[in-house]
């Protein structure tokens, strides 16, 4: 293996796999990437047994092929500090790779390409075309919502459902829900489903960007795969079965309530400071065109002037949950739906594809 790179190749490169590689493993070679070196370009792999990104580059300079692995980290650190526009040359000398600059000469060891893992990959029917921007947002939209915890394996990821030219992404807590669809560039054969893992969830949303550009997904029953702008990501899905979202969504008569998104936020806030470390609950208190927001403990409460027609309702909310649905919320004003003080309520229902739901806290 002999050729010469650009820093820049080489460092994007880097940076789109190095989220896949572990950290710390039993297995030494997961912390390395796998390198692949053919007269046209350079092919990075990296892979956590889970997952596995590959992305091809452009070599400038081509010696002779071949396939090694290396320390991802200690590679990407080096590669990244060295100036701008630095061609570099790449050439393996024993076990060693060796990596040398106008200015510089160091020494990597590597590890046997032939240990490096190769993830199985699954006959795929459907095979799903999405635009980027669609691709993203229904990821932006409902990511926030995957349980953190890990209680509960199934939530923990977002849940992918395609029927005909709708996607549809589903992630819930305990406390919350967040879904949004959107629609495909062209109808599948076959609807899927499945559960696709938090880290994964996290290297997709790196990968798909706001142009107009095309994905293609392939969803399997065990595992899903995407293709964008030459870099391939694979990873397993939740080997579980999502619960029934439809029946955390409340229905039938409601009170709306309409507040400008900013101003009920930072009140929000302000009333948090005085929550207890423990006890991030808040009430609202719903009157005709206003709303009493007021900690739990009785420190602290602000009155905000809104559109609201509807019944009264005294309602608690872990400050916590409002606040990230309120994040991703991008309209000047947000809209409420209240349907009775113990049950869940929707913000933001102005659109059919997206919904946050969020259960109410005992007060």
């Amino acid at each position: 293996m002999d050729f010469y790179i650009s820093k820049e190749e080489v460092v994007k490169s880097l940076n789109t796999t190095i989220g896949v590689v572990e950290k710390r493993h039993t297995n030494p070679i997961l912390s390395n990437v796998l390198i692949e070196v053919d007269e046209s370009s350079l092919k990075l792999t990296a892979s956590d047994l889970e997952s596995e990104i590959s992305t091809r580059s452009i070599i400038s300079n081509f010696k002779s092929g071949g396939k090694t692995t290396a320390p991802a980290r200690k590679l990407y650190d080096l590669c990244r500090l060295l100036p701008d526009l630095t061609e570099i040359h790449f050439f393996l000398d024993g076990y060693n790779l060796k990596i040398e600059t106008e200015s510089g000469k160091y020494n990597i060891p590597t590890m046997p390409s032939e240990d490096f893992p190769v993830f199985e990959l699954e006959e795929v029917k459907s095979q799903i075309n999405i635009s980027s921007k669609n691709l993203k947002t229904i990821i932006s939209n409902t990511s926030f919502a995957m349980d953190t915890q890990g209680f509960k394996d199934f939530l923990n990821g977002v849940y992918l459902s395609v029927d005909d030219k709708t996607i549809t992404a589903v992630a819930a807590t305990s406390h919350t829900l967040a879904k949004d669809s959107a629609t495909l560039n062209e109808a599948v054969s076959e609807n899927i489903d499945g559960i696709v893992p938090k880290k994964a969830i996290i290297e997709i949303g790196k990968l798909v960007g706001e142009e107009s550009e095309n994905v293609v997904i392939k969803l399997g029953h065990t595992s899903i795969s995407i293709n964008i702008s030459g870099t391939t990501f694979v990873s397993n899905l939740i080997a579980r079965k999502f619960p029934n979202y439809e029946l955390f969504i409340p229905s039938g008569e409601s009170s709306t309530l309409v507040v400008d998104r900013k101003m009920f936020s930072e009140s929000l806030s302000r009333v948090s400071v005085l929550c207890g470390e423990n006890n991030k609950g808040v009430k609202f208190l719903t009157k005709e065109n206003s709303l009493n927001i007021s900690a739990v403990n009785g420190e602290g409460e602000e009155n905000l002037v809104c559109e609201y027609r509807g019944e009264e309702i005294e309602i608690g909310f872990n400050v916590y949950y409002i606040q990230q649905i309120l994040s991703t919320i991008n309209s000047d004003k947000v809209v409420i739906d209240f349907f009775g003080s113990d049950r869940c309520t929707i913000i933001d229902p102005t659109s059919n594809d997206l919904k946050y739901v969020v259960m109410a806290y005992l007060i």
